[in-house]
């Protein structure tokens, strides 16, 4: 058997926003257009339905905030029963004439059941639910909402001050302070709405009232006039569809104005009203027994009813026994061992210990990238933490500071960031079980799977399953598995950034390390010439630039020859990379006697050291159309380049080396900027490009 579904449109999201239009859609409907009685009956049924509803939700709300829509509710059930009576009004006056049963099932029901097909008495029963409804239910509710509404607005300063106590004082949290500040706008909002929603419900009684009298003179003017009914035939026919019609929208009225009563003059518990009704109203023997006396005793009086008294004190007096005997069960039983009393922690004053300073470097995981870093689970990306820092101090030449590692719920289950002193440097995401394939543009084809980028270098990639490994790797792909992604990507970040991670205390351990084996030229050096902020920030300008710093013995003995004289960073820099020379060179070009370079024109050095002299080496001396077209042609140079598999550099004179490199370092971090003074003299210089040629 199949099960009837409903459309996803209608159930899901969209179609739940869209049930409010459609409802005041349909009510503004039901003011224009004529309906037939059958349609009527069903609105009536939902109407008295939905009232049922609302009242029992009021029941078993625990506090006012649980039912927060009920000011909408009341406002739109309002606006339905003014709807109904219009487009009952409109059936009545023109239908009523051919009998009781002309606007509906539910106005007839209403006007011969209930009160017995005499409209005298469903006049008298109407005005006495009308007065019920607007002077006692709905003016008592709309009072108790108002001074509600006062108090809470009186009582918020009082509340955010308490909540922003307890947050400074570490007992709560920020999100667990975010969400009773809400909670206290919210009650505020909570019982303003009702006070305002309650003047529509005193509206709608008053216009109960005046439809009612309107539909039974406008009745006899339409019987007695257009369809020549006599006036006692009309009087009876019309005076009971308007007493029906009035009654079946004041009884839903009476419900809801009920229901708001209930909602906002309930004091807030743990428990419904239920709850507190049997636990609070029923819970004593003692009263029980004075009532069962009072009423019993009534009940013999001569001329009461004593069936009823009587009866009432019997089970009153029955239901006190049946109390006494559940307490004294209670009090027989053996007492609970005592508990000890937990005090709260009393709160500590703060102190530096609160001070948690900021990690060099973390690697933060989501929870399904927990197994690569937990050692219970052989991490296999711990082990090749180890071996990146190891690498990295053999080829640097400091050690890096440790990765501290810990798991990130805020993060996706498969993404992960690396921070450099508490701030993101990079981020990715890593699937445990697959693997990624890089595309290093060559490749034979594609790969089904997830599309995404190499994290570290920006490569186009793939994750795949674990069985089309073989096939992309004989495809051309470079496949490496989740822990190796974050280690390359790691190793990168820490490369890239090493000259942040060079602080003092690192350049204090190099001297001592060095020290170890010549003490003497350290102690020379530091403090002595320089001091260790200078040595600190020269070996910085090193590794921005990419130059490992592992032969601290010449950058040393460098700076001990040249100290007394120069004691500008830059200018030190300068000098020890030329001593460094020899090591740049071949870092770059390894293995080569051939260098290939980008060279600059003649004229074009001219110009940039007369721009030095004037503007400094900062290079602000030079003319933005002139610096456009020298990242231009230098890009284009650098492009040709490593299309011929060959290593950007660009030769320049001494003085300007410094000033191009920071001029091309955020454009071009791929070109490398070397001087004249730099190459060994055993090198042989190729030029490839020329920049400048054009300018």
């Amino acid at each position: 058997m199949n099960n009837l579904t409903l459309p996803s449109w209608l159930t899901g999201p969209s179609g739940r926003a869209l049930a409010a239009p459609i409802l005041i859609v349909m009510m503004l409907a039901m003011m224009v257009l004529p309906l037939p009685a059958f349609v009527l009956d069903m609105f009536f049924s939902f109407n008295i339905a939905l009232s049922i509803i609302v009242l029992l939700t009021s029941l078993y709300t625990v506090k006012p905030l649980d039912f927060m829509v009920f000011p909408t509710v009341l406002l739109v059930s309002t606006m339905l029963r003014l709807s109904l009576n219009v487009a009952s009004t409109r059936v009545v006056l023109t239908e009523g004439h051919t009998g009781p049963d002309a606007a509906g099932k539910v106005i007839e029901a209403f006007g011969h059941f209930l009160i017995g097909g005499n409209y005298t008495v469903g006049i008298v029963v109407f005005i006495i639910l009308t007065i019920i409804n607007f002077v006692v239910v709905t003016k008592g509710a709309g009072r108790i909402a108002e001074v509600g509404a006062r108090f809470a607005l009186d009582a918020m300063p009082g509340k955010q001050m308490a909540i922003d106590a307890d947050l400074n004082a570490g007992l709560i949290g920020e999100a667990e302070a975010r969400r009773r500040r809400q909670e206290v706008g919210q009650e505020a909002e909570f019982y303003g709405a009702m006070d305002g929603a309650s003047k529509y419900v005193r509206g709608d009684a008053v216009a109960g009232i005046m439809v009612t009298v309107i539909n039974i003179f406008g009745g006899l003017i339409v019987g007695m006039v257009q369809h020549d009914l006599d006036f006692a035939m009309a009087l009876k026919n019309y005076t009971l569809l308007a007493i029906g019609d009035g009654l079946v929208a004041q009884i839903p009225s009476l419900i809801i104005s009920t229901a708001a009563g209930v909602v906002v003059s309930r004091v807030a518990s743990e428990h419904d009203i239920g709850g507190q009704l049997i636990n609070q109203l029923f819970a004593k023997p003692e009263v029980l027994y004075i009532t069962a006396g009072i009423v019993g005793g009534m009940g013999i009086i001569p001329g009461m009813p004593h069936i009823a008294f009587l009866m009432l004190g019997g089970a009153l007096a029955g239901g006190a026994y049946l109390l006494k005997k559940q307490a004294q069960k209670a009090a027989e039983l053996p007492p609970p061992a005592p508990e000890v009393a937990v005090t709260a922690p009393e709160v500590e004053e703060a102190t530096w210990q609160d001070v948690v300073p900021v990690d060099t470097l973390g690697l933060e995981v989501g929870y399904r990238l927990i197994s690569l870093v937990d050692k219970g689970q052989s991490g296999e990306l711990l082990r090749r933490i180890k071996g990146i820092r190891k690498k990295f101090a053999q080829e640097v030449g400091f050690l890096s500071p440790s990765v501290h590692i810990r798991d990130n719920l805020e993060l996706k289950p498969t993404a992960y960031r690396i921070t450099l002193k508490g701030v993101e440097v990079g981020s990715g995401e890593a699937y445990v079980g697959q693997f990624l394939a890089i595309n290093p543009g060559m490749v034979s084809g594609t790969l089904p799977g997830t599309s995404t980028s190499d994290p570290a270098f920006g490569l186009p990639a793939t994750w795949i399953d674990g069985g089309l490994r073989d096939q992309a790797q004989a495809m051309g792909y470079t496949v490496v598995d989740a822990g190796t992604v974050i280690a390359t990507h790691l190793n990168h970040v820490i490369t890239t950034h090493a000259s942040e991670l060079l602080g003092r205390q690192e350049v204090q351990q190099l001297l001592d390390h060095l020290g170890k084996e010549s003490p003497k030229l350290v102690e020379e050096l530091v403090p002595k010439l320089i001091p260790l902020a200078t040595l600190q920030k020269v070996l910085q300008n090193l590794l921005v630039e990419g130059v490992h710093i592992r032969d601290m013995h010449t950058i040393i003995e460098t700076l001990a020859e040249y100290a007394a004289q120069v004691q500008d960073p830059n200018e030190l820099t300068a000098l020890v990379r030329i001593a460094l020379g020899r090591a740049i060179v071949q870092q770059i070009f390894p293995g080569s006697n051939e260098l290939s370079v980008i060279t600059l024109d003649t004229r074009l050095e001219r110009i940039l050291m007369q721009a030095m002299q004037s503007g400094g080496s900062d290079g602000a001396g030079i003319e933005p159309g002139l610096a456009d077209t020298i990242v231009a042609q230098a890009e284009q140079a650098t492009r040709q380049q490593e299309q011929m598999g060959l290593t950007p550099v660009l030769l320049v004179p001494g003085p300007l080396r410094a000033l191009l490199a920071r001029f091309l370092r955020r454009a071009l971090p791929q070109l490398k900027v070397l001087s004249h003074a730099e190459l060994p003299d055993s090198k042989t210089i190729r030029v490839t490009s020329l920049v400048g040629g054009q300018a």
